[in-house]
């Protein structure tokens, strides 16, 4: 039986580690070629080789809103057209400024949004005037956070990365709407925390992982893996969801539908 994503092209945004790293190598095994994207090109080489011969790869800001039009060229000229586009690069501003509201400084809301929101926004409109152009319809999705919805005011009261985190909700079902009629469909998947480099202050914090093991008590109560998030990313670039758009979807350990600190008997 043909793979879900054979013959697909898909350009991650943020590919070459973490979970979109994962997700690449999801992809290729489910029978795509891809370009992923990352700001160190050195990694980033490594990253692709690693996929085979079915990655390539390209170095660049996603902060910069022509580097998803180069990565769509390039998946273009090197498999022959482009498919799907997961966007996943961003990032906490805390060492910037964010920070709860009484706290936050103008740069570390300037810098958090243009990080996590400003770039989702340049991505997902390099893929739409692609399709367009195609004259295809096309999937894209996008990498929110539980914390754009269900907050954490203890452990994690960074408020500009919350409302980047929810706006790009509302971006995506905005655009899902609009570009339906075109078979462009837009979803966003939303994970808890995950074992990622952008989370190593909360891996070494033990207040905040014996609140990760009631506040995600799925699989024993324990922090995401990037892989955790694989088989949906899949399912949604692929044509196996073809009937679903503007949709948010959490994974997330239980997380979003827990209390915590309430320990388990």
């Amino acid at each position: 039986m043909p793979s879900a994503l054979d013959r697909k092209t898909v350009v991650i945004i943020g590919g070459t580690s973490g979970l979109g790293l994962a997700a690449a190598r999801a992809a290729v095994n489910a029978g795509a070629c891809a370009v992923i994207v990352g700001r160190d090109g050195d990694k980033a080489d490594e990253a692709a080789k690693s996929l085979g011969g079915g990655a390539r790869s390209l170095s660049g800001d996603a902060t910069d809103a022509t580097l998803a039009d180069k990565a769509i060229a390039l998946a273009v000229e090197t498999f022959g057209g482009f498919d799907a586009l997961y966007h996943v690069a961003g990032g906490s501003g805390r060492r910037r400024g964010d920070g709860p509201l009484h706290e936050l400084t103008e740069d570390g809301w300037n810098h958090t949004l243009n990080l996590n929101l400003s770039s989702v926004a340049w991505s997902n409109r390099a893929a739409v005037r692609q399709f367009l152009r195609q004259g295809t319809g096309g999937s894209i999705v996008n990498c929110g956070s539980v914390l754009g919805s269900h907050p954490s005011p203890e452990f994690f009261s960074t408020h500009a990365y919350a409302a980047a985190k929810a706006a790009i909700a509302g971006l995506t079902r905005s655009a899902a709407a609009y570009y339906a009629p075109q078979g462009i469909r837009f979803n966003v998947v939303a994970p808890g925390l995950v074992a990622t480099p952008m989370s190593e202050r909360a891996q070494t914090n033990d207040a905040i992982m014996r609140f990760i093991r009631t506040k995600q008590p799925l699989d024993g109560g324990r922090i995401g893996r990037p892989e955790d998030l694989d088989a949906a990313v899949v399912w949604l670039l692929s044509d196996e969801s073809r009937f679903v758009t503007g949709q948010v979807i959490a994974i997330d350990g239980g997380w979003s539908v827990s209390e915590g600190q309430i320990p388990h008997e």
